[in-house]
């Protein structure tokens, strides 16, 4: 096979070279393999693939592009005697170069996954995990070419129902980013594509059966896009980073988006390459963390970070200097999350090159400013690099986690100190969105057609989806809080986080060994607060704004269970549908209060014991699900 191309680019953006350098490895035991074109003295520009399988069908496990300059390096874990093919192209050159091969051996992992091939998933694309059939179960979105989609839907009892659409020419494809929100309002998720000449809009339908495009006109190099509501009207506008010039965004006057430039990134030569919308300052309205690559700027300021402080009247103020998060560090994206705890969005600024820094670690003070915490976190010793940096709970034990380079977890404790997996991930530093793809409390990666199932643990959680009334229907910008033993977790909901995917809208928790969480608090983006009390561990909380009591009407959820008699004077009996079989019931009033909590036992559960009235009963499955309907007691 020496001197064949690569049979797939294995998800670098530049396409297949026309020859290739093929190595074949094949481990006699778990040993950790790093392949490396960072060589002193050594400039040639180079990519590496890997694969495994055989010469007639290939699977990508792991590809890199200018890890470091022009040289390539990756790492991955390799199983025993499964043969593994490493391939260099000639996409830039095909001038002879040398490269390092290593093995480490295999420790204890903190947390483990299982790869498992999702064959519906197609396409060489940034992707997409996030939910597009309205029933709030994570689906992965492939797009595949200018004219097709892949939606792998995910099936409530496991495993994906693939799913194929027809759009009209997109003319451009999401070479850089993804983003996905509902911007009509439908209850259907639509999508928004960055491409080196500008964006284009994939709109779903009333019915999320079909899709329509709006191809813009404005030709410029994209780099992260987001859904978000820039002038907290109820309607999902979009932010655009311009690589070579202001930033751009499309308002939403509920039938069109309109573009607009200025106000929100104004560096003439650009150098915007990740942004990130989260209130970083606790006034109840989106700030804007714009992660800059030198670039863009050629040296001349392009690369410094810039924070936008919401004014709340429709202006932003660049306030980076002040706040200590001016860096210069080639930073293509930074992950923003309560490291601590305290009710404050601290941030993790991730490099993609070394040339003008290494990753920092940076804590709110809570007073507009952001101290270096880096020394001591762990990270000063991480001299790895990656464009995704996106920050979630993955082993569940109530403080985030950090997803960059060296393709493993860091993991935190929740008093800035990050530790790293034993061993590393095969994860591609481009293709990386987070959502839970089996409904299992814990989160997954994506990597391409390879899922990493996440193995668990003992440790409880919360998931809390949220439908917008007032607000964006997918509540993007709000602001979710839970309370117990653990003090207070803070999460907002985004779309468009790290460089170029797009992970999950579902807000996520982890509590460790907690067995209750007292409240739950929505801050949605219009300004009402829902509050729901002794919310059940292992569940999934559906929200809809101004409720209170969090009844649930989705698509997948309405009708899940009707109850009879109703109005009821002893004996109420449920019937189900959609296989949803209720195990355990609460019974709120309509202060919100909890008055009766009892276990359902044939279906069927006793309300003799309340007073006559209106109450909302919540019913939880097997599997965590919570579902309600308003009863009347005679």
């Amino acid at each position: 096979m020496t001197g064949n191309p690569a049979p797939s680019a294995c998800g670098l953006e530049y396409g297949i070279g026309t020859a290739g350098a093929w190595y074949k490895y094949t481990p006699t035991e778990d040993k950790n393999i790093t392949i490396s074109t960072v060589i002193a003295g050594q400039s040639n520009d180079t990519r590496i693939m890997v694969y495994t399988g055989d010469c007639t069908t290939l699977a990508c496990v792991i590809s890199n592009d200018d890890y470091s300059g022009f040289s390539a390096q990756v790492t991955f874990r390799g199983a025993p005697n499964t043969p593994y093919y490493i391939v260099f192209d000639n996409k830039w050159s095909n001038s002879a170069f040398q490269f390092k091969f290593s093995e480490s051996v295999v420790v204890p992992d903190r947390l483990s996954f299982t790869s498992q091939v999702v064959s519906g998933v197609a396409g060489t694309y940034n992707n997409c995990i996030v939910d597009m059939n309205g029933d709030y179960l994570d689906d992965i979105v492939s797009v595949v070419n200018k004219t097709k989609i892949v939606v792998s839907q995910q099936k409530p009892e496991g495993g994906f129902n693939d799913v194929s659409y027809t759009t009209p020419n997109t003319i451009v494809e999401p070479q850089w980013s993804i983003a996905a929100g509902d911007y009509d309002n439908n209850g259907f998720n639509d999508l928004i594509y960055g491409s080196s000449s500008g964006v284009t809009f994939v709109k779903a339908n009333a019915t999320g059966t079909a899709y329509t495009t709006d191809r813009k006109t404005q030709s410029y190099l994209t780099q992260r896009t987001n859904f978000v509501d820039i002038n907290n009207d109820g309607k999902l506008d979009a932010f655009v980073c311009d690589d070579n010039g202001p930033n751009r965004y499309y308002l939403n006057d509920g039938t069109n988006m309109n573009h607009n430039r200025g106000g929100l990134g104004d560096f003439p030569s650009g150098g915007n390459y990740a942004s990130t919308w989260t209130d970083f300052d606790n006034d109840g309205d989106l700030d804007l963390f714009i992660a800059k690559c030198g670039e863009g700027g050629s040296g001349v300021g392009g690369n410094i970070d810039e924070l936008y402080r919401n004014n709340g009247n429709g202006t932003f103020t660049n306030v980076a200097n002040a706040a200590n998060l001016a860096e210069p560090s080639q930073s293509w994206s930074a992950a923003w999350g309560d490291f601590n705890n305290d009710g404050l969005m601290d941030t993790m600024i991730g490099i993609n090159s070394d040339t003008d820094g290494l990753n920092k670690i940076m804590k709110n003070n809570g007073d507009g400013t952001f101290s270096d915490v880096t020394a001591g976190s762990g990270y000063e010793s991480v001299t790895g690099m990656s464009r995704e940096y996106v920050t979630y709970d993955f082993d569940n034990d109530g403080f985030l986690d950090i997803l960059g380079a060296g393709n493993t977890i860091m993991f935190g404790d929740g008093n800035f100190k990050f530790t790293p997996n034993g061993n590393p991930y095969n994860i591609d530093i481009y293709r990386r969105p987070i959502g839970d793809l089996n409904n299992d409390g814990f989160l997954d990666i994506q990597n391409g057609q390879i899922i990493l199932f996440n193995n668990g643990n003992t440790n409880k959680w919360l998931k809390v989806t949220l439908k917008g009334i007032g607000s964006n229907r997918n509540g993007i910008g709000a602001r979710v809080e839970i309370y117990g033993a653990w003090g207070k977790q803070i999460r907002d909901v985004q779309s468009g986080s790290g460089f170029g995917n797009m992970s999950t809208l579902n807000t996520h928790f982890g509590i460790g060994q907690a067995t209750e969480i007292r409240k739950v608090i929505v801050r949605w983006p219009s300004g009402k607060v829902d509050t729901i009390d002794n919310v059940t561990p292992n569940t999934t909380l559906n929200v809809v704004e101004g409720s209170t009591l969090a009844v649930s009407d989705s698509i997948n959820d309405k009708n899940s269970f009707t109850v009879y008699p109703n109005p009821a004077n002893d004996i109420i009996n449920f019937k189900t549908k959609k296989d949803f079989v209720p195990v355990l019931a609460k019974v709120f009033d309509l202060n919100g209060k909890i008055v009766l909590q009892t276990e359902i036992v044939k279906n069927a559960m006793s309300v003799k014991q309340l007073s006559p009235g209106v109450y909302v009963i919540v019913t939880n499955d097997k599997s965590g699900n919570s579902y309600s309907q308003k009863i009347i007691k005679k």
